[in-house]
């Protein structure tokens, strides 16, 4: 499967197309809308969560609550347009008009795309590299990966994002029962945090990062239940599945770091206290002692549970900005201010269990290599089975 997303954050709509369904799987507009529910909440989001009501268009590839297994798009408006159809409007406008077009850029912020960006294609105004490096891209994102849980759920493959770490302030208690208790707490949590006692702490943490004009940033946490062994492969790089995960995790913006199970923890141990001793029963198969790898192996999942954290640093629109220089003048100024969220770490790990879930999803369908949902489902479960009498 592969999908390409187009949109500007101000444009009038952010675009999906996705190839590679397999036919047979239920969609509907509802249950993508629910995962586009879930991106718009959390304690530190901003006022344009307020404006804008995402809601997906289904414009090809299902008919009557099935993929079909021709391309889907995807659409998902966007309110906030009407107030920018001058700014950001498609077609040529005179040298006068562009005179009258407000809210060029010529300040870049610093640890966003903007310098980058307008080096690299050669805008002198930076709303052009901004419009598309916004975060509001992750929209269908959401969307995209909504497709792929809907895939996994159908194998009985469950994904669940949560918030470990907000500004400093960890989750002490993350025991929770099963997947299905974590997915239920965090849902109506704020900060989508397991531990009650450290939900409040770290509402206040991002309120005080809002009155000081900053941001702060957090650790999320994406747990994958009930994968079968052997998916993804250890014989070349570009097919290992951690490997592909890493790379979708850190692909989200703002997040600057990833790691399984204990992670970088690893580093300061013993292999004996790093690697997990495997056993065997009648009613499981093979299973582990432990987790500590995060449910990975040579690249392959072992049929543990896949753990998997980023690392999102502090959004880097600031209302305290910090100092840049202008591109027109080069003379030292305080970057540009754009409306935006205090704290995204709550929809962060929204978006990072969709991106999970597709790789995930993607590699199931290219490894069964089927165009149709029943039969991937046959082929899963066969895997299973033949796992467990190995």
């Amino acid at each position: 499967m592969r999908y390409l997303t187009a949109g500007e954050s101000h444009g009038p709509q952010l675009t999906a197309i996705v190839e590679g369904v397999p036919s047979g799987l239920n969609i509907t507009a509802e249950m993508i809308n629910k995962d586009l529910a879930r991106r718009q909440k959390g304690h530190g989001r901003g006022r344009r969560m307020q404006i804008e009501k995402d809601q997906v268009q289904l414009l090809g590839g299902v008919r009557h609550g099935k993929a079909l297994g021709s391309p889907i798009s995807l659409v998902v408006e966007n309110n906030d347009w009407k107030h920018w159809t001058k700014i950001m409007g498609v077609e040529p406008i005179s040298n006068e008009e562009e005179q009258d077009v407000k809210r060029q850029i010529s300040r870049p912020r610093p640890g966003h795309a903007d310098l980058v960006g307008a080096i690299k294609y050669g805008h002198r105004d930076m709303r052009n590299v901004l419009e598309r490096s916004s975060a509001r891209e992750t929209t269908v994102r959401v969307a995209v990966g909504s497709l792929a849980k809907q895939i996994l759920a159908e194998l009985g493959i469950k994904v669940v994002g949560h918030v470990l770490e907000i500004g400093g302030i960890r989750a002490e208690n993350t025991n929770y029962k099963d997947i299905d208790d974590l997915l239920n707490v965090t849902e109506e949590s704020p900060v989508r945090c397991y531990d009650k006692e450290t939900e409040q702490k770290m509402m206040d943490a991002i309120d005080q990062a809002k009155a000081n004009g900053d941001s702060i940033g957090g650790i999320v946490e994406v747990v994958v239940e009930g994968l079968p062994a052997g998916i993804g492969s250890y014989v070349h790089y570009d097919r290992k599945l951690d490997s592909k995960i890493a790379g979708a995790i850190v692909s989200i913006n703002a997040f600057k770091g990833v790691e399984f199970g204990i992670g970088f923890e690893a580093a300061r141990k013993f292999g004996s206290q790093v690697h997990d001793e495997i056993q065997w029963s009648e009613d499981d198969g093979y299973t582990r002692r432990t987790n500590r790898l995060g449910g990975f192996e040579g690249g392959m999942t072992t049929g543990m549970p896949v753990i998997v954290r980023g690392v999102m640093k502090p959004i880097p629109t600031l209302y305290k900005p910090l100092q840049s220089v202008d591109i027109d003048s080069k003379e030292p100024f305080s970057a540009s201010i754009e409306r935006s969220d205090s704290c995204a770490v709550p929809a962060a790990s929204v978006v990072a269990e969709s991106v999970v879930a597709w790789e995930i999803a993607n590699a199931i369908v290219e490894q069964f290599g089927l165009d149709r949902m029943d039969l991937i489902k046959e082929n899963v479960n066969k895997m299973r089975e033949y796992s467990r009498e190995f």
